[in-house]
């Protein structure tokens, strides 16, 4: 048995209680199981129980034998001197406290339907292991159960986010900057693109904000695209000559080196996701009057935010997917699955992490309303959970699904998932039901 089952039969009481008792045969009342530890020290801590008319309180030790509190050194440690309870599946040896006291030792006794249920989610082969039996979950639990990994996928964003505003000397203008063009590229070109925005600091960006041929030079020349050799076939092209001598001039006056061109990818994307476009695109969303961020942030609704992402490359790129080769004519737009990628994983976060930082509450909850309007995402995960029964209607759900299938599922963590908890208390009674849409 692992040692987590045993935390989780003493934490919603899922034991015969009846049967708890010291080895003298006085029988022990759980008052309160106390609070989950999941750092370093005793298991429960703050913990309740009552022997005869004594109340005690402290902390309680979990083992699945009793003999590896002495193993694990708690014996020695006055950290656990406070142990009022030492809960086991295997009473199989007295152990002491550091000060020589004998440490009270239960073996838990409970129905083995729900160690076989346990057994049987996180030994099936299904990467999804519930996925046969979650329509057994109550829908309102589960959705309370998904806005929770909605929150905890963002606080997961909320980390990268708050190290560029640590980096970038806590400006939001440039934290939104970084992280907005690291998605440009999706994953393919995400590296690339990460490292062209530290190349290029807004604050230059934002001073040729209202000139877009400026800001292409800038970005294709520090993305090293405009080095000798990249494209040979555009020697002739106009435009592209134009760009070089507009950034010869640019990176002489702001000293900037560019990447080295080679590390782009092209191969095995379709063209319109072909990094030269997508810089373009990027060009066109950065040069916004007021500055993009502020537009960002002051966005009242959906189709704002949407006038300001579901932008088109420049005209050069109607007729071109690289430099010096044209193509058929097409207008080079951001499509909604671009545009729902840097929703999901750049514009909301930060907006919500902004919020958060300053005490906008509004702005929070804006962030996750646009959450909700946002497709969600199409990949095996999502279809996973189709076939599952559960489909996303938003990227809000989307999101949470990929949380609960990355985070629980695939490391086999039911015991805190809610719908793994429901699932082995099947048709067990809590003595406090509540507590599930507490912690889980």
């Amino acid at each position: 048995m692992k040692e987590e089952f045993l935390h989780y039969l003493w934490k919603y009481s899922l034991y015969y209680s009846e049967n708890l008792a010291d080895r003298d045969g006085n029988r022990i009342a759980v008052i309160n199981p106390g609070e989950y530890n999941r750092d370093a020290g005793p298991d429960f801590f703050n913990a309740r129980i009552r022997i005869g008319d004594t109340v005690w309180a402290g902390n309680v030790e979990l083992h699945t034998r009793a003999s590896q509190y002495n193993q694990h050194g708690h014996n020695n440690d006055p950290a656990y001197d406070n142990v009022i309870l030492h809960v086991v599946a295997e009473d199989d040896k007295k152990v002491f406290n550091s000060k020589g006291q004998e440490v009270l030792t239960v073996a838990l006794e409970f129905d083995p339907g729900i160690y076989n249920r346990y057994l049987s989610l996180i030994s099936n082969p299904y990467i999804i292991a519930c996925q046969q039996d979650i329509d057994r979950v109550d829908r309102m639990q589960l959705r309370h159960w998904l806005g929770r990994l909605v929150a905890e996928r963002l606080q997961e964003k909320s980390e990268l986010i708050l190290r560029v505003l640590a980096e970038t000397g806590n400006d939001w203008n440039e934290t939104f900057y970084r992280v907005l063009t690291r998605y440009f590229g999706f994953r393919v070109n995400r590296e690339p693109f990460e490292m062209l925005a530290a190349a290029l600091p807004f604050r230059i960006i934002s001073k040729h904000a209202d000139n877009l041929f400026q800001l292409e030079a800038l970005l294709f020349g520090v993305a090293g695209m405009l080095e000798e050799g990249l494209f040979r076939e555009a020697l002739n092209d106009i435009y592209y000559c134009d760009l070089i001598k507009e950034f010869k001039v640019l990176s002489s006056k702001y000293s900037l080196k560019p990447m080295d061109g080679w590390i782009w990818k092209f191969s095995r994307l379709r063209p319109v996701n072909f990094p030269t476009v997508r810089i373009s695109q990027l060009a066109s969303m950065l040069s916004v009057t007021g500055g993009l961020f502020s537009r960002v942030i002051e966005a009242g609704d959906m189709g704002e935010l949407r006038d300001l992402l579901e932008v088109s490359s420049s005209e050069y790129w109607n007729d071109h997917y690289v430099f010096g080769k044209k193509s058929k004519r097409i207008k080079k737009k951001a499509g909604v699955q671009a545009t729902a990628i840097l929703l999901i994983n750049a514009v909301i976060p930060v907006m919500f992490v902004y919020g958060k930082s300053r005490g906008i509450n509004d702005l929070c909850e804006r962030a996750l309303d646009f959450l909700d309007q946002t497709e969600p995402e199409e990949n095996i995960i999502i279809n996973e959970w189709k076939n599952s029964g559960i489909t996303a209607g938003s990227a809000f759900y989307s999101q949470a699904l990929l949380q609960l299938r990355n985070c629980y599922c695939r490391n086999r963590r039911c015991l805190d998932c809610i719908i793994g908890n429901r699932l082995i208390m099947y048709d067990i009674r809590l003595m406090n039901n509540d507590e599930l849409l507490l912690e889980p």
